[in-house]
């Protein structure tokens, strides 16, 4: 059933009044489909589980509710403050500095006109100082990653004794980074009646098994998936010969009138580094973000880019969470991201609010299989597009289309596809009970005659003659025993050996050794000499010098035992 507009304005949402203005003064009028669903029931205090794509409004979907319980808390304001170190009321974790410092200013614009409104980020790369004076005194809502938080509990600086609402923002990225621990412990320090909120891009897994322990019968919301289209961006995937034609092609993309803002991505912060050094060398009005930058330079980066005096963004995945610019026009993807799941995040840093956005991937040939899971993952398939004067020389690489959603097995490659219902019989055991046959014909590692392990011809590898472990005549094990037990000499060909004359070779049969019939008798001990060595021993030397080798030739391996 398709909502009205009517149904979707903030003002059927049940929010008081000073968070309609603010958020008609941020210019909003209609709640989005996250928005309409979440906003509701998180106002009732119930548990939720919302799946939704980035720039789709997740953001007010949980702080609006949030700011509305700090409004309510308001009559017993006067009971907490008697404690010296009370805490927040509201804790909102998320994966990296950029994404808590949006959700921060998302908190500010749409808090302006909450009295009062006490707001707190405990960050990396933030001074200790800073934080513990935030730490200590009244606190409405801490925004804060795992791992810092950590840091201050267990130093007894932070108390979470009162809070009332837990969020939990991109909680896949957080497992995905290691920080499953951190939450669970996170989680016992705060009361077992709070309500939690959790938005994530997916609750299978790890995930879901969090959400289960953390939880008390949620509310499951999901409003879009990474396999939804996304209408406002356009999508184009260049092939590039080699480095230099793939720098040819982002100059010529960076050049372009349309452009007003760009976000490129690598994949490692040296890339990020050299990229944007030479862009600069090109007049291009450029700066880098990545993890390894001081969170000082991050913020003054970002705050640049809002101000319009950085026009193109060279950043890695990590520090690119939570970039909320709506004037970025132009994702390109310099370097693949290291997951499918990334790329759906990158391309959506543009044609957020509305807005048109393109997204543009350069890739080379060894690529093709990034570009294969992105395309898998996400079931679409990314339009190839060519540059005039830029076209590559070599040929396009076949990306297998990507499977329709529930569909099983491979991709469709002009091939049927094996059965793995019927498996061989190997002679007279059946493993799953049939006969297996890969298309029409029965199993044969090299192909030619079927494989019989009991009866017909005996296993040949090559095909052919039937197999003889040394060549030449048919192994017969039967015609090659005569009667007194000991194998015929002449029912196999000699052996190439050095004899015991030096270099020279000997084509004739060795006489000295047992038959192989008969087996040594390691009943009977060597005899030792005077010297403690084995008669006939390989090392064994007489007072003339070393007596002839009677073990095995030179460069031989030599049997444990006798002689060392």
């Amino acid at each position: 059933m398709a909502i009205s507009k009517e149904d979707m304005s903030f003002e059927n949402l049940g929010l008081h009044e000073s968070l309609l203005r603010a958020v008609k003064d941020s210019g909003y009028e209609t709640a989005t489909d996250v928005q309409t669903q979440a906003i509701p029931a998180g106002l009732k205090g119930q548990d939720l589980m919302v799946s939704a794509r980035t720039g789709s409004g997740k953001t007010a979907a949980f702080i609006l509710p949030a700011l509305q319980k700090v409004l309510d808390g308001r009559a017993d304001a006067a009971t907490r403050q008697k404690g010296k170190n009370y805490g927040p009321r509201v804790l909102v974790l998320c994966p990296t500095r950029e994404l808590a410092m949006q959700v921060a200013k998302a908190a500010q614009t749409y808090g302006r006109y909450v009295p009062g409104l006490k707001l707190s980020t405990v960050l990396g790369g933030m001074p200790y100082a800073l934080q513990l004076k935030q730490l200590s005194g009244p606190l409405d809502i801490l925004i804060a990653t795992p791992g810092r938080l950590l840091d201050h509990l267990q130093s007894g600086r932070a108390v979470l004794d009162n809070v009332d609402i837990l969020i939990l923002d991109e909680a896949d990225r957080m497992l995905d980074m290691g920080f499953i621990d951190d939450i669970k412990t996170i989680a016992e320090r705060i009361p077992a009646t709070r309500q939690t909120l959790m938005f994530s891009a997916t609750f299978a897994g790890h995930v879901g098994r969090l959400a289960h322990d953390l939880m008390r019968d949620p509310l499951r919301v999901d409003v879009a998936s990474h396999t939804d289209t996304h209408e406002n961006i356009t999508q184009r995937l260049h092939w590039a010969d080699n480095n230099n034609h793939k720098d040819q092609l982002l100059e010529h993309l960076l050049a372009d009138k349309d452009m007003d803002q760009a976000l490129v991505f690598t994949s490692t912060q040296r890339d990020a580094d050299w990229l944007a050094e030479r862009l600069q060398e090109l007049g291009h009005s450029v700066a880098p973000l990545h993890g390894g930058m001081p969170q000082g330079r991050r913020n003054r980066t970002l705050m640049a880019l809002r101000r319009r005096e950085v026009r193109v963004l060279v950043a890695t995945d990590v520090a690119a969470r939570g970039i909320d610019v709506p004037t970025i026009s132009h994702v390109i993807n310099y370097g693949l991201p290291m997951k499918a799941e990334d790329y759906v995040h990158r391309i959506g840093r543009t044609g957020r609010a509305g807005r048109a956005g393109l997204a543009v991937t350069l890739a080379s040939r060894d690529d093709v299989s990034m570009i294969r899971r992105i395309q898998q993952f996400t079931t679409q398939q990314i339009p190839v597009a060519q540059i005039e004067g830029l076209e590559p020389k070599s040929q396009e690489p076949r990306i297998f289309p990507p499977r329709p959603a529930g569909a099983g097995g491979f991709e469709d490659r002009g091939a049927p596809r094996p059965s793995w219902g019927a498996k061989p019989a190997y002679g007279n055991k059946s493993f799953g009970g049939g006969n297996k046959s890969f298309g029409s014909k029965p199993f044969n590692r090299e192909g030619g005659q079927p494989f019989n392990r009991e009866g017909g011809q005996p296993f040949n590898r090559d095909g052919g003659q039937p197999f003889n472990r040394e060549g030449g005549q048919p192994f017969n094990r039967d015609a090659a025993r005569p009667a007194g037990g000991e194998f015929r000499q002449d029912a196999r060909p000699a052996f190439d050996r050095p004899n015991d004359r030096g270099n020279e070779r000997s084509f004739a049969p060795r006489t000295d050794r047992p038959a192989f019939g008969d087996k040594p008798s390691f009943g009977a001990k060597p005899s030792f000499g005077a010297d403690r060595r084995p008669s006939g021993s390989f090392d064994s030397r007489g007072p003339g010098g070393p007596a002839k080798r009677s073990g095995p030739p030179s460069g031989a391996p030599r049997r444990s035992g006798f002689g060392r």
